[in-house]
């Protein structure tokens, strides 16, 4: 296989024309902080830390940091993962560790800035969003004016939702990998590799079915229409637009309430209907794909969801620094910083702007770390 991922489009309506720029030049030139969904409780048999990390993976972060307090790296609880370029603060929870030792910690490129006894272990999706703070290198003062026009349409319309490029792995070969997985000899594709490595691997292929959808939705995006399944941004829930709500939903859809969504198939996937559902049958027809595949995928399958067209540009703001254009802005859970440079930089990286080696990994669901490892990115869902 060579199948690249689908380049994600720009947004229609900009009102200025895209800059040149690069961005993660250094680790501190992209900067992430996780927006928790709730803090330390001040009791409990857990510790949640508020930890600082530089040019590692949370998982390299979380062995570190097990090794040096002497707990189970597998019992260390997280929200979601962050880059590894870069300087990314988030909260991790820690058993039967006392807070005042996890600050005491001396390690290189980990600092923990706060940390409290909670009752509970943290899990995946717990965090309300993350904020960004990432310095573009090449744009001067003459670009100011476009950015900042760009980057409130974008928090006038939102955010097209695009998977980036970091869920699908070096060269995009997790999507091949997926592939793999789903039409090969199941059995043998999950023979000794960890379950979360395969389900991540067959969630490239749920993100590809999304941005597909997402392509023929890019004029509309945040319009919801009859058989839709709109998504309320406040906690997730779903359901089915009829004919008599389009109306309600278009005010609700207005004020960010609730946007149109597209599937991350699976059995537990909501069906769109009407046009909707129609066009998303065709994407899976059209990449060869059944739902049964994703639940009977080894590691368990994947049950799907639902995911918004687009997402919030909360607090967005850009400022001329040494060198360049610094942005400013938060996203919710899920959602890609990436997705928003890609609708200000004029030349944004994508897998076929760089050249791809033979896949030489011994078996089908080899993993590819980089899939997951993006600030604004939380793994697949169970």
């Amino acid at each position: 296989m060579n199948l690249l991922p689908l380049r994600p489009l720009r947004a229609p309506g900009l009102p200025a024309a895209p800059v040149p720029g690069s961005f993660k030049q250094a680790p501190a030139d992209f900067e992430v902080e996780e927006l928790p969904s709730y803090l330390p409780a001040g009791e409990g048999e857990h510790t949640l830390a508020f930890v600082e990390k530089t040019g590692m993976t949370t998982l390299n972060a979380i062995d570190r940091l097990a090794s040096a307090l002497g707990v189970s790296a597998r019992e260390v609880g997280y929200a979601g993962m962050k880059d590894a370029q870069a300087v990314t603060r988030q909260w991790l929870s820690l058993p039967g560790v006392d807070p005042a030792r996890v600050l005491s910690l001396e390690l290189d490129g980990i600092r923990c800035l706060e940390a409290g006894r909670h009752r509970n272990k943290l899990k995946i999706g717990h965090l309300a969003g993350n904020r960004f703070r990432i310095v573009v290198r090449g744009p001067g003062a003459e670009h100011l004016d476009a950015i900042r026009a760009n980057l409130a349409w974008l928090g006038e319309h939102g955010v097209p939702n695009w998977f980036g490029e970091q869920r699908f792995g070096s060269g995009g070969r997790n999507l091949e990998k997926g592939l793999r997985i789903l039409f090969g000899d199941r059995r043998r594709a999950g023979r000794g590799v960890p379950k979360r490595i395969v389900r991540l691997m067959v969630s490239a292929v749920q993100s590809e079915v999304f941005n597909h959808v997402l392509a023929e939705r890019v004029d509309d995006f945040g319009e919801a229409i009859a058989g839709d399944v709109a998504w309320q941004h406040r906690n997730g829930a779903c359901f089915v637009v009829g004919d008599d709500d389009v109306a309600d939903v278009a005010a609700r859809c207005a004020s960010f309430e609730l946007s149109p969504s597209g599937p991350l198939p699976g059995p537990d996937c909501l069906a769109a209907a009407g046009d909707q559902g129609e066009l998303e049958a065709a994407v899976l027809e059209a990449l060869e794909l059944e739902i049964d595949l994703f639940e009977r995928a080894p590691g368990g399958g994947t049950r799907g969801a639902r995911r918004p067209l687009r997402v919030c540009l909360q607090d967005p703001g850009a400022e001329l620094v040494d060198g360049g254009i610094e942005l400013r802005f938060a996203l919710e859970r899920g959602a890609y910083a990436t997705s928003v440079l890609r609708e200000l930089l004029a030349d944004p990286p994508w897998f076929d702007d760089v050249p791809r080696e033979p896949d030489s990994e011994s078996g089908p669901a080899a993993a590819d770390g980089a899939a997951a490892e993006e600030g604004e990115i939380t793994p697949p869902p169970e």
